[in-house]
């Protein structure tokens, strides 16, 4: 399981090395590896991102671009800022992403799906359950064939399962790295 991250690592740092101007595609969802870098109130979130084909799209008539549904698993190590307890929590994710193409390179993306966190308690917050949904939506753009960039605002929360309920919100850099 070690050399899967390793691999996953690998490539997004190969992508970031290689990423050059160039011709965008029209296939914008087509798997891929991604590296999220995010800040919230007092504290930090790092994610690993792997990323499936589409599993569906429609596209829309004249110039309304396309949707795609892509699934999305992350790994998510999150630290808090100076003595806040505990410091740190695991997350594992798998959240089923829309993404609307307006054109060859622009998108909008939102998903609502599953997390599991490794602990009910973060940076001083009791978040009640280990499961807690996870709420995404962002915009972005495909820089070259291979490399997209974005902006995702991002809550996680248990949706009133158990209380108390304080969620944690996080605005991400995203960067993916298409096969």
């Amino acid at each position: 399981m070690q050399g899967k991250y390793k691999k996953n690592i690998l490539a997004a740092v190969a992508g970031v090395l290689l990423a050059t101007c160039g011709v965008a595609q029209a296939e914008g969802t087509q798997g891929g590896v991604g590296l999220h870098l995010g800040i919230g109130e007092h504290y930090q979130r790092l994610s690993i991102n792997y990323e499936t084909p589409s599993v569906w799209s429609y596209e829309f008539g004249g110039n309304w671009g396309r949707v795609d549904l892509t699934p999305e698993f992350s790994a998510s190590y999150w630290t808090a800022n100076g003595s806040r307890d505990p410091g740190h929590v695991w997350q594992a994710s798998a959240i089923p992403m829309f993404r609307w193409w307006t054109g060859e390179r622009f998108y909008i993306e939102a998903g609502i799906g599953a997390t599991l966190f490794s602990s009910t308690r973060f940076a001083d917050k009791q978040i009640s359950t280990a499961f807690q949904f996870g709420d995404h939506i962002g915009l972005g753009f495909l820089a070259t064939k291979n490399n997209r960039i974005g902006l995702r605002y991002s809550h996680f929360s248990n949706a009133n399962i158990k209380r108390p309920n304080p969620g944690l919100d996080v605005l991400q850099l995203t960067y993916t790295y298409q096969f």
